[in-house]
């Protein structure tokens, strides 16, 4: 069973690609092989009354599209009900598409326009994202890459955000398996701090700061097409980043080919941290780049998706600081996770 060094002193890492600094500090924790969720996430089955099932489609909010076209769709993708920006609202576009109203030292408005969609992943209530063979999962993600490349068409969204939230504690407010994709009229400032920490990597190497990605003692699993890993200076116990191989900036550059790879490595991932963590909530969010990029910025930004097992709370530190905590170093993380064995499916 891993253990860390047990005289193995506290470090300061700052990552690359977030230009984020993490402490990690393994004081503050027990043996990583002791590190699970306090209470496993255990859904409730109860269809009668949920909206997301197949048959309940007339409690929902209007569709986009459902996949395939016909009464017995696997996946859906609508609006949101309650949605955290409105698509009805006017957004006018000044020059140099900017349409802020500046308050002087109190900062700037713009209108609360935006796209808040949900992808409904199976029809199935008691199914969740880890049960789909990678095929299926495969094709939940190009329903992603579909939606994103309509919400292209809006020439004021500047960033799409697809994220999913897992259990009650992570966000989930329904059990039923979904996502959802939140498109903004701005770029958000972790996103542009991300592409500008890359930039800087670039500038100084030449190189993509994720295509040169040391992966030996964080490696988790690898296919053809992408790699799995606990991140150098992860901000998360057992954070995993799963990464292209090859460079690219936007996750709508995904073909079928590549989304069948991604769905495996995903749902290995999924169900090793389940394994390994007790089925813990967590969120994953796909660190795509903003829809309008340069060629030079081309060059340097990468997309990567990121699952966060929801292990410990975020603290005053954490807020006020801007730095993480994390109590596992990233290479027992690893190890852990490489070490689970998954059984094989029927």
């Amino acid at each position: 069973m891993a253990t860390p060094t047990p005289t193995r002193s506290p470090e300061l890492r700052r990552d690359p690609v977030t230009n984020r600094w993490v402490v990690f500090s393994p004081a503050r924790a027990k043996r990583p092989s002791d590190f699970k969720s306090k209470s496993s996430e255990n859904p409730n089955h109860n269809s009668s009354s949920c909206p997301f099932c197949i048959g309940n489609e007339h409690q929902c909010a209007p569709e986009i599209f459902r996949v395939p076209n016909e009464p017995n769709w696997k996946h859906r993708v609508i609006e949101n009900l309650y949605p955290a920006l409105s698509r009805n609202l006017e957004y006018p576009i000044g020059q140099n598409g900017d349409s802020s109203i500046d308050l002087g030292g109190w900062g700037r408005v713009v209108p609360g326009f935006g796209l808040h969609d949900v992808v409904i992943e199976t029809p199935v209530h008691s199914v969740q994202l880890s049960d789909l063979s990678p095929s299926e999962l495969g094709d939940v993600l190009i329903a992603y890459k579909r939606r994103i490349e309509q919400i292209k068409g809006f020439d004021s969204i500047k960033y799409v955000q697809v994220f999913k939230n897992h259990g009650a504690s992570a966000g989930a407010s329904l059990s039923h398996s979904h996502s959802q994709i939140l498109s903004l009229p701005v770029v958000p400032p972790s996103v542009s701090a991300r592409i500008g920490s890359m930039k800087e990597y670039f500038n100084q190497t030449g190189k993509c700061s994720l295509c040169e990605v040391q992966s030996k003692d964080v490696l988790i699993n690898e296919t053809s097409q992408f790699i799995s890993l606990a991140p150098f200076a992860a901000s998360f116990p057992f954070e995993i980043w799963i990464i292209p191989r090859d460079h690219s900036s936007h996750f709508d550059e995904l073909d079928n080919e590549k989304a069948v790879d991604l769905g495996g490595l995903l749902k290995l991932m999924l169900r090793k941290m389940s394994l390994q963590l007790n089925n813990p909530p967590f969120n994953f969010m796909i660190h795509t780049s903003p829809l309008q990029l340069t060629n030079s910025e081309l060059r340097y930004s990468h997309w990567f998706l990121q699952i966060v097992p929801q292990l410990t709370g975020v603290g005053g530190f954490e807020l006020g600081s801007g730095c993480y905590i994390n109590p596992v170093f990233p290479e027992d993380a690893a190890k852990l996770l490489r070490e689970v064995n998954v059984p094989i499916e029927g």
